[in-house]
């Protein structure tokens, strides 16, 4: 595994030079309607099926119908001031086996939706894969055979093709570690495979497809990937702790960044997993194509592991590919509904440590959220304070390390609705607005109304402000 160094692109302008105020959602989790209009089975269609897979039993069927009422969805947007949307095309609507032929009907909605934004002066951020593999390709191998990263770059190639005058931002594979350690190291996610081989080589075959679609739709908009960057610390300076959080670093951060940025696999975690795997599905070529230059690195960031080698008996997570890594809470910091640690201080950490050691061209925080116990009052309304707090401190982190030379150029709440949120099921409300499940009903949350405020400011110059306005005319959508 060769070191390279990271070259920037130069084929494209630097497109846009307004800082873009977001909201983000994925297809599966929102749109529902899966057996509509020529749809494909996806992988999380199957394995929402898996009894005991989903907590309540739930599924994505029906999720926020978005297919739906994307028009609503969008003029609410637009209400609320948010500039920018990211949202995610569902594979099996383009291709429902995976390849061969094209669903008309699939392009048509997707090239509606991209309209309506648009139309409504919201720019289209569009991610090409957010886990709802084609069941099709999974019958196949799915992320652990090869051919699906090839598939992807044609799949990419029609996508790119028919909405590349509409959309300036695109990107290729969301949280790669997430879709290679969480379906096939763990399985509590789709698509529900436990085996430490799989898992390294389906995030290979993912970081393959990015380099393949990098190539596959150069040209007509910047193009990047999304990583899920998860900082780790030891728990103390005991030598086993140290090492324990090194090795997270390494498998959850490094095993992505690095070939990314053209500097191969981190040697030491192949020699850790030269036990289970000799890494043979890294061809001749696959690095180079990895490291194709990309314009744009998101990063979703949403919590710090503090790792102890240890975790005795204190309550703690292992964390996924045995690498005798457990995480705590450090005492002290506050955890939201997810029982994630609230720790703003740590994503200044992070993008000046990316920025630092890559020197990335343009970053955007492509995800960044979290899930608390929402009640609507008898107002109608959802005083979510803790939610403000949490994306006030978050965002005024991301704008100092953006003023100490990040090259920071956009933030997207997780989530613009509350949805399917995966293996929880509807137990995690991430969302600006409420959603009742049950009618359908979207409503505003006091979150929604202060993000309105930090939007308006357009081009940040300081944190927001840290009044939080009233909630408006509880507007339902």
């Amino acid at each position: 595994m060769t070191v390279r160094e990271a070259s920037p692109r130069e084929d494209r302008p630097n497109e846009g030079t307004g800082f873009l105020w977001g909201a983000a959602t994925s297809a599966y989790q929102v749109e529902g309607a899966v057996r509509e209009d020529g749809r494909g089975v996806s992988i999380w269609d199957t394995f929402c099926r898996r009894p005991g897979a989903i907590r309540g039993g739930d599924t994505g069927d029906v999720a926020c119908d978005q297919y739906h009422r994307f028009e609503d969805d969008i003029a609410l947007m637009a209400r609320l001031g948010i500039g920018a949307y990211r949202f995610s095309i569902a594979w099996p609507r383009i291709l429902p086996e995976g390849d061969g032929a094209v669903n008309q009907s699939g392009l048509d909605h997707y090239r509606r939706v991209v309209e309506a934004l648009n139309r409504h002066g919201i720019a289209p951020v569009v991610t090409l894969y957010h886990w709802d593999l084609p069941q099709a390709l999974e019958d196949l191998g799915g992320w652990a055979n090869r051919d699906t990263a090839s598939r992807f770059a044609d799949y990419a190639a029609i996508v790119h093709a028919a909405l590349a005058g509409e959309v300036s931002m695109w990107t290729t594979i969301n949280e790669p570690w997430v879709a290679a350690w969480l379906g096939h190291g763990t399985g509590v996610h789709a698509p529900g495979k436990a085996d430490h081989a799989l898992a390294l080589a389906a995030s290979h075959h993912l970081l393959l497809a990015h380099g393949l679609a990098v190539e596959a739709i150069d040209g007509g908009g910047a193009v990047g990937i999304t990583l899920n960057l998860q900082p780790t610390t030891p728990a103390s300076d005991d030598v086993a702790d140290v090492l324990a959080a090194r090795r997270a670093d390494l498998q959850m951060n490094a095993y992505y960044l690095d070939p990314i940025f053209g500097r191969g696999y981190p040697e030491e975690l192949v020699e850790f997993y030269r036990p289970v795997t000799d890494m043979a599905f890294v061809r001749d070529g696959d690095l180079d194509v990895i490291a194709k230059p990309c314009d744009i690195l998101g990063v979703n960031y949403y919590r710090r592991f503090t790792v102890t080698a240890d975790p005795g008996s204190r309550e703690a997570e292992e964390l996924p590919g045995s690498l005798g890594a457990w995480s705590i809470v450090p005492d002290g910091v506050a955890v939201t509904e997810m029982g994630w640690p609230v720790e703003p201080d740590v994503l200044t950490e992070l993008l000046l440590r990316v920025h630092r050691e890559y020197a990335p061209a343009r970053v955007v925080i492509t995800e960044n959220g979290a899930a608390f116990e929402d009640v609507l009052g008898d107002d109608g309304q959802i005083q979510d304070t803790a939610r403000i707090a949490y994306l006030r401190e978050h965002v005024a982190a991301a704008l100092r390390a953006r003023r100490a030379g990040v090259p920071l150029e956009g933030f997207f709440v997780w989530s613009l609705l509350d949805n399917f949120e995966w293996a929880y099921g509807y137990s995690g409300r991430f969302g600006l607005v409420y959603v009742d499940f049950a009618t359908q009903a979207r409503i505003p949350k006091r979150s929604a109304h202060w993000y309105q405020q930090v939007a308006r400011q357009g081009e940040p110059s300081s944190m927001p402000s840290e009044r939080v306005p009233d909630a408006g005319d509880g507007e339902r959508g």
